[in-house]
């Protein structure tokens, strides 16, 4: 067994029985819920919008590589800069060379998961390069030394109680202070920082190919800053963000904030194509789009799972998962937790490493059938799980098992060949330990439905 399977397990026993944290996470859900109803409202046919969304990034990943250079042309036209990155090693090595040549010191950061999954904070604190996260949550979760719980809300395994006493303790705040209160310390915190970055570094929520655009959605205005103050902006993307044309952000930022916080549309929509221009006033001097790839490759050469990188993270399948509800982000032990991290994180970390996340599945297909571009995930999570075999990862106990299982259930005459009693002793033995101490086993009949069918019939065949 993988380190990872064996952490996995151990922090998810954890945390599905620790009261308090359950008690957070279901209240903070409850209030996306809601919001989500409410936002749902706005669509007079929510599935033929859903429907026009999958067709659009199934063309998308379909045609992956036209979409990248007509978005890398179009971009540098206007003078950006496009650099590929192959993996995380690259990203990191590309961002250190701009923050070598800028002799930058600060940075600030927004909207920037895909940071996370390179690691980047922790490059730039080696460097020694002050790295800000300025979104509230991610600010909340970096202070606090932890990683985002969530792809949309990082914060939300934490009560107002917890990130009270956390800028107590960083700050000296008051213990009982507000949210608002604690919204505004940051706020006059973080703007002298934005004022005195060197270079801004965010995500991108949709690339547009036509025009060569990197789009942000957001409710704080924080990416606005993090691009528009720093004499230097950094994007770094997965390949698979792209949409064809700026008329498609029509349709995609109403899905991505309604399955996301449950608005209409967010706050803040942001449209950058380039640094400034002649006779702009404002805007970066210079600006770089890094194409990560990071194995988003080995997942489109899976045609059955391929279809996951149309996710837009808006998070929902992760708020009606059974199974993340009770263990919460953090136990996945990936920046990309729940039904889609499940999916992706064993081609993008390795299948041998992180194929046990594809089995922390009920396959209940919630996710499936709230996902705003109608991915297949809990269908997808049974071709991990296959492909898992396939290439050799499963244990000579669980072959040796299904051998027996499919064997005794291919024919009647071996399931008559043991009495209750035997069978039930055989559960014992063999499966109560994967079973769990908190379970109880299934019992057996003593007798079969065969057997009580023979004897009400006499003995007739």
């Amino acid at each position: 067994m993988s380190d990872s399977y064996t952490k996995f397990v151990s922090d998810s026993e954890k945390k599905a029985f620790d009261k308090v944290h359950r008690a957070t996470v279901a209240f903070n859900i409850s209030r996306y819920d809601a919001a989500v109803v409410k936002g749902k409202e706005q669509y007079l046919n929510l599935e033929l919008a859903k429907q026009r969304g999958a067709h659009i990034k199934n063309k998308v990943i379909t045609d992956l590589a036209k979409y990248l250079v007509d978005f890398e042309a179009s971009f540098q036209s206007r003078g950006g800069k496009v650099i590929w990155a192959q993996d995380s090693a690259e990203a990191v090595s590309e961002v250190l060379k701009i923050v070598k040549k800028q002799q930058a010191t600060h940075i600030v950061k927004s909207k920037t998961m895909v940071t996370e999954e390179i690691s980047l904070n922790e490059h730039l604190e080696k460097a020694g390069i002050e790295s800000l996260e300025t979104d509230l949550g991610e600010y909340i979760v970096q202070l606090a030394g932890e990683k985002p719980y969530h792809i949309v809300t990082p914060a939300m395994h934490k009560s107002k109680e917890e990130v009270a006493a956390l800028f107590n303790q960083k700050f000296g705040m008051a213990a009982d202070s507000t949210p608002e209160q604690v919204t505004a310390f940051v706020r006059d915190l973080l703007r002298e920082k934005f004022f005195n970055a060197d270079i801004g570094i965010t995500g991108a929520n949709f690339l547009v190919a036509d025009i060569g655009a990197v789009c942000l959605t957001e409710n704080e205005g924080n990416a606005m800053m993090s691009m528009s103050f720093p004499k230097v902006h950094i994007v770094i993307a997965g390949i698979e963000k792209l949409i064809p044309k700026l008329r498609d952000l029509d349709l995609f930022w109403p899905l991505l904030a309604t399955h996301g916080t449950g608005q209409n549309i967010t706050v803040y929509n942001s449209i950058v194509t380039g640094p400034r221009q002649d006779g702009e006033n404002d805007g970066p001097e210079e600006m770089y789009v890094i194409l990560l790839d990071n194995n988003r490759t080995e997942i489109l050469a899976h045609k059955n799972q391929r279809r996951a990188l149309g996710c837009i993270r808006c998070g929902a399948c992760l708020n009606v998962c059974p199974v993340y509800k009770s263990i919460g982000g953090h136990a996945y032990g990936t920046t990309y937790s729940g039904p889609i991290g499940s999916v992706i994180t064993p081609w993008m970390r390795g299948m041998k490493e992180f194929k046990h996340l594809s089995f922390a599945s009920s396959l209940c297909g919630a996710c499936t059938e709230v996902c705003p571009v109608k991915i297949n995930l809990h269908e997808q999570l049974l071709y991990n799980r296959n492909d898992s075999v396939k290439e050799g990862y499963a244990s000579r106990f669980d072959k040796m098992l299904m051998y027996g299982f499919k064997t005794g259930m291919g024919k009647r005459k071996y399931l008559d060949m043991f009495s209750g009693k035997t069978k039930n002793k055989v559960l014992k033995k063999f499966f109560a330990a994967s079973w769990g101490s908190r379970r109880e086993l299934p019992v057996v009949a003593t007798k079969s439905f065969k057997e009580l069918w023979d004897e009400r019939q006499g003995g007739k065949k």
